[in-house]
């Protein structure tokens, strides 16, 4: 899968199922191309999300509500997220 295609798929899940204000996805897949662990085809991903419905939540819930959300992502697309939400 394309990196841009992804990032669309992400959005559009999360603001089908969160209430969200503002959302940027970064592809940070560049930053652990070296590493022993890196899986082509899986990608690194900051979330950075403004949404006053996950404000409400605590951060484990939150965040247990956005992995569910892309659980299918995250099994074959994804290999790290780092979640920032305010």
């Amino acid at each position: 899968m394309d990196i841009n295609q992804l990032i669309l798929i992400i959005k559009k899940k999360l603001g089908e199922n969160i209430i969200i204000e503002k959302i940027s996805v970064e592809d940070k897949t560049f930053l652990h191309k070296k590493h022993q662990s890196h899986q082509v085809g899986k990608f690194h991903l900051k979330l950075i999300i403004q949404s006053s419905d996950l404000n409400k939540q605590n951060k484990i819930k939150s965040t247990k509500k956005i992995y569910s959300i892309l659980s299918e992502e995250m099994k074959k697309y994804i290999h790290s997220i780092q979640i920032l939400i305010s």
